[in-house]
Parts: structure tokens; C-alpha cells; sequence
């Protein structure tokens, strides 16, 4: 008997299946053939993709048991009395909801909103664009029959039953982290009836088994259970066996994000004021983000505008362009560069979408390589600027698990070690949010007594990264220097 894990991304979904006993049984991924940029996504397109790597992902492994799902959060699916998409979902970069958002402030105040839902209003939450669409779309609103983000979605397909995990509900805006519970205030101010949203459930819950007929659709056992388990950044949190005070995961992806987990004895209000959400979690406790929007982008820029022609013959020779860019930093020394990430924006704790990337301290002597090293050293900057307005809340971070693209880079978790000061645990570049679903899924129905066993059972480490106190000292040098660019880049941008 086999788990299955199930994550729904914003480009594409994929599908893990371990066995009871930890191993790695199949994998099957999709990308959405028809995503456009114009930030909506097709829901009927997501649930088509997600039966495909079901199915794919289940065909040559032992029965499924369980089935667990994870998604990103924010954006709303509408459906109609059929259970039909009444039109495409709005992402959370969709530019629409910043009117609406400012009547929500206007109306019940920022300081309420934000004790209540846990977050710092803003028009990337689901309720903002919810009452934009109503005022643009009444004949489409008017049909609408359920609300659903996409996690719930997938699990309302599955198994028939209407239910959102509380981290998952978090991400509207309207939902109460205090009660746990949707907040009714919200809801009729956005003139929307309490009926039409899922029911909320703590993290893992169960929703029922997989409909008779989609079982024979997919080839799958027909009592396998349909588990809601959490929002995605959450979900890999667990799925790296974070799941205690002290400890985050820092995710390096795209987006660069770190994970701490905390429980209640915290100072609120630096968290509001940096825009950290305030996230349920497991066994009462919270998460929160703490993230750059450029992360592994921005490699991935250095590799396609300055090193395009050493990634080609890289790749000529079968090997990985990044591979040969780590082989040529020198790591016994910083680069000396300053690098404000901030390429796409900046995230918390600014939320600055108009602020602008810098790199400071270019000579006749700086080389390609030394771009490179900075552009490491520029998101893990800013990640420990971040880390110490954490700390000003009471959230301190003792242990961080390393997972996604990124912890393959053994030069930058390293790096990262020396730099934030901490011991930085790689799980290479483990699937943590499909895993988290697995063990959820498998706490949910009782193949393992709890987490802690299926962490023992599915987590695996494979370094630990001990920060060089000498080299800690040279960056802080740095550090100091960094912590005054945002200021200065965005008063020369806004004179």
C-alpha cells in the first residue's frame, strides 16, 4: 500500500507516491500547456493536469491508501451549480483589488484586520478580488454557487466534500485565526454569503474517500481517503520535518522563503508591520513567511543576460551551467559586491513592489564570478535581515532545513551558514511540499501514529553546514553596509 502527495503550483502540479515504508515509488508532473502572464489560471485546466499525474503517478505503484493535498493559496475558484469554473481564478499578482482593499481598511481599520486574519491587508488576498469580480462581473456572480481556493478544489473534486485547512484559509483574508473560524464581519461586508465557502478543519484533516466513478476513471483504489492538508509553504515545512519552535525551513526556488514555526508568546505587531502572516499551524502553533521574490531567479537571470555563452557549452557538454559557475567562485573570501535582490520588487519586509535591484561596489577587477558570489550573497542578506525583524517579534530561528533547487548549491549553503549564523541542514532537493502532504495523509489515516514518526520515516538529512565564525565576521562587515541600500537605491528612484 502506497501514500500519494498532490501539489497544485501556479504553472503546474505534481504528483509524489511513497510507500508505508519511506521509499520513493513514483513521480509525475505537468505544466499547464495553455498558462498565459496575464495572472489568472484555468481551474478546469488544473483539475484536468492533476487526473493526469494522478493517474501517472499511481499506475505502476502498489494501491493508494491515502491521498494528500497541497496548494498556493489566494486566488478564488467560482463555481456554478454544476461545479463548473465560472471564470479564470486571479492570481495574487493580479494588479485588481487595490480599491477594494482600501475599503476593507477604510471600513474595519488595518489594526483588526490584522489581529483578526493574521495578515497585513493587501489587494493580493482573496477577498479584495472577490468584491472586484462581483463589481465587474454581477451576471457571472450571480450564479456562483461555491467558493474554493485551489487546494479545497482539488480535494472537492476528489472526494465530494467541501472543506479548506486552516492555513489554506488563512490566505483570503477573511478567515479568523484567533477563533478559527471564518469571520462573518468580513464576509458580509464583501457581500458574500457564509454558505458558499468550504467548511474550515485544522491541517490533515480527512474529507472521505475518492468518488466510485473517478476511482475508475484514474485506475485507483477505491478506498483510498482524500486527506486536506495545508498551504504549500507550510506544507514544506512539514515535509522537512520543521515543525517546532526554533527551527524554519528556507525553501530556495524562484522565490527565495523561510519557514519558522512559533507559538503564541510573540510581539504581533513587528509582525504586522513587516507584512509576516500569521499562519496556523500544527499542535497550536503558527508559521510565518519570510520571503524575496528573487531567489533562484536570480541565477537564473546571471545565467541567461551575463553567462549565456558559458551556460551553452556547458550544457554542450552535458554538465549543469550552475555546476560550472560554483566551480569558479572563490570561497575563501566574499565577493566584496553589495546586491540589493530586489530584481522583481521587494517582499517582506518592505512589500515594495516599485523598489529596484542594485549591485554596488563594481571595479576594472570585478569578474563575472564575483557577480555571481554577490548575487548569493545579496538574497541571503537580505534573508538575515529579515531573520532579525523576526527576532524583534520574539520569533528566534536556532536550526534551518535547507530544500528546493537551491540545496543543491553546497558553496551556498555554506554561504548561507556563515552568513546568517546558524547551522544549515541540507535535504537536497527533496519534493518537502508533495512529502508534507505524505505525511499528513499518513498521520490522517493512521499509518503513522503521528508526525514525528513519519518524519522519522520520510525526512532524510543529508549535511549539516556549520557557519565559519571567521568568515561570519567579514560578512557582517558587509552586512552592515548592506542594511542601508534599500533607503538610499529608493531615494534616488522616487526623487
Amino acid at each position: 500500500m502506497a501514500i500519494a502527495g498532490i501539489d497544485i503550483g501556479t504553472t503546474g502540479c505534481k504528483c509524489s507516491v511513497y510507500s508505508r515504508e519511506g521509499e520513493l515509488l513514483n513521480e509525475a508532473y505537468r505544466e499547464y500547456p495553455s498558462w498565459t502572464t496575464d495572472h489568472v489560471l484555468d481551474a478546469t485546466l488544473v483539475w484536468e493536469n492533476t487526473k493526469a499525474i494522478l493517474k501517472e503517478a499511481a499506475s505502476t505503484t502498489e494501491a493508494l491508501e491515502a491521498i494528500g493535498v497541497t496548494s498556493f493559496g489566494e486566488a478564488l475558484v467560482l463555481l456554478d451549480e454544476n461545479s463548473l469554473p465560472l471564470a479564470p481564478s486571479m492570481l495574487y499578482t493580479h494588479p485588481k483589488g487595490t480599491e477594494q482593499c482600501e475599503q476593507l481598511v477604510n471600513h474595519f481599520g488595518q489594526e483588526y484586520l490584522a489581529y483578526s486574519t493574521g495578515l497585513n491587508p493587501g489587494p493580493m488576498y482573496s477577498i479584495p478580488k472577490l468584491m472586484y469580480f462581483k463589481e465587474q462581473y454581477p451576471e457571472l456572480w450571480s450564479k456562483c454557487r461555491s467558493i474554493s481556493l485551489f487546494g479545497d478544489y482539488i480535494v472537492y473534486m476528489l472526494s465530494g466534500i467541501r472543506q479548506i485547512d486552516y492555513s489554506l484559509a488563512s490566505r483570503t483574508m477573511a478567515f479568523d485565526i484567533n477563533r478559527l473560524q471564518w469571520n462573518e464581519e468580513i464576509l458580509e461586508y464583501a457581500g458574500t454569503d457564509m454558505g458558499l465557502w468550504p467548511a474550515p478543519v485544522p491541517i490533515g484533516t480527512p474529507a472521505g474517500t475518492i468518488r466510485k466513478s473517478l476511482a475508475e476513471e484514474l485506475g485507483i483504489h477505491e478506498g483510498a481517503i482524500i486527506v486536506s492538508g495545508c498551504h504549500d509553504q507550510v506544507a514544506a515545512a512539514i515535509g522537512t520535518g520543521v515543525c517546532k519552535p526554533g527551527m524554519a525551513v528556507d525553501g530556495t526556488g524562484t522565490v527565495e522563503c523561510i519557514t519558522p514555526v512559533f507559538d503564541n508568546n510573540i510581539e504581533r505587531e513587528p509582525l504586522h508591520e513587516g507584512s509576516y502572516a500569521i499562519v496556523p499551524f500544527l499542535n497550536n502553533q503558527y508559521v510565518t513567511y519570510a520571503f524575496s521574490f528573487t531567489g533562484g531567479a536570480l541565477l537564473k537571470w546571471y545565467r541567461d543576460k551575463l553567462a549565456n555563452m558559458e551556460a551553452g557549452f556547458d550544457r554542450d557538454e552535458g554538465g549543469s551551467p550552475y555546476h560550472y559557475f560554483n566551480s569558479k567562485v572563490d570561497t575563501t573570501r566574499p565577493s566584496g559586491l553589495l546586491v540589493l535582490p530586489h530584481f522583481s520588487g521587494a517582499a517582506t519586509p518592505y512589500m515594495d513592489a516599485e523598489s529596484r535591484g542594485a549591485i554596488i561596489g563594481l571595479t576594472t577587477d570585478t569578474t563575472s564570478t564575483d557577480i555571481y558570489q554577490g548575487l548569493m550573497e545579496g538574497v541571503t542578506y537580505e534573508m538575515l535581515l529579515n531573520m532579525e525583524r523576526l527576532m524583534e517579534s520574539g520569533i528566534e530561528i536556532s536550526t534551518i532545513r535547507a530544500t528546493g533547487g537551491g540545496a543543491l548549491s553546497t558553496i551556498w549553503l555554506q554561504m548561507k551558514a556563515d552568513i546568517l549564523n546558524r547551522p544549515v541542514i541540507s535535504l537536497g532537493a527533496a519534493q518537502s511540499g508533495t512529502l508534507g502532504c505524505i505525511m499528513l495523509a499518513g498521520v490522517a489515516c493512521g499509518i503513522y501514529e503521528s508526525i514525528d514518526e513519519a518524519e522519522e520515516i520520510l525526512v532524510h538529512v543529508k549535511e549539516t553546514y556549520v557557519p565559519n565564525r571567521e568568515k561570519h565576521k567579514q560578512y557582517m562587515v558587509l552586512y552592515q553596509k548592506y542594511k542601508k541600500i534599500y533607503g538610499a537605491v529608493k531615494d534616488i528612484l522616487t526623487a
